[in-house]
């Protein structure tokens, strides 16, 4: 039984404009509907494969800031998100999340800044800009994540260390087994590993499921592991 938060997502592309970049993005213009049957699921692939421009219409559609945050969260820097969001329709299941955060790697200052903004007695800053930027990220999946909750993440693993890293891979999962969902963007081998987890690519001109041990997140950092001095020789000309 799917009981997901979020089930599935379709998209009507009579209300993208024929001319939209949206058309050039190999992945995206053909997909027509997407399911959502794990509590964890990631999404993989190449810069520049559509995978964020995916995650972020998804998020908004949902009702989050495009810049990231709480529902509660309403500013705007810089607007450079896509339309897409008007075209996604979401299959939402019967439960109701009771909290929710959507945390972009590339927007997390500013959310930051307008953390501590919105701060008052009963909901103190968090004074993320007083920690280091991994600190920051870290704290944010201490503070934010709770049971029955959604959570949308571009890159989370963006500012954190191979440590860290496992960290939130455990605190995902531990929230994730009391009733959240959690829809991943990232390139972590660590992350992905995580159990049970759905894995869509983006690569190879659409969104498919793959095996963890089939993304090139796994095989490149296997690779290079098992094969450093050899791979270095060849990419850097020494042999």
């Amino acid at each position: 039984m799917n009981d997901q938060f979020i089930k599935s997502i379709s998209i009507d592309w009579n209300k993208i404009d024929k001319n939209s970049y949206l058309r050039d993005i190999e992945a995206i213009d053909r997909l027509e509907s997407l399911e959502f049957s794990r509590p964890i699921t990631f999404f993989v692939g190449e810069n520049g494969s559509g995978k964020s421009t995916l995650l972020e219409a998804l998020a908004i559609a949902y009702g989050f800031n495009p810049e990231g945050g709480t529902k509660n969260y309403s500013f705007s820097t810089y607007d450079s998100h896509s339309e897409l969001y008007y075209a996604i329709r979401l299959n939402k299941g019967y439960r109701k999340a009771k909290w929710g955060y959507f945390l972009r790697a590339e927007s997390f200052y500013n959310v930051a800044t307008k953390e501590e903004e919105y701060a008052d007695p009963k909901h103190p800053s968090q004074k993320y800009h007083e920690k280091s930027h991994g600190e920051s990220f870290l704290a944010i999946t201490q503070s934010q994540l709770k049971p029955n909750g959604l959570y949308i993440f571009d890159e989370p693993e963006a500012a954190l260390s191979p440590q860290r890293q496992l960290t939130l891979l455990m605190e995902i999962h531990e929230c994730a087994k009391r009733g959240s969902q959690f829809i991943i963007v990232t390139h972590s081998p660590i992350l992905l590993g995580i159990p049970e987890a759905q894995i869509y690519t983006f690569d190879n001109g659409m969104v498919h499921t793959c095996e963890y041990e089939e993304t090139d997140s796994y095989q490149v950092t296997e690779m290079f592991i098992n094969n450093r001095e050899l791979l270095l020789g060849r990419l850097l000309d020494e042999n």
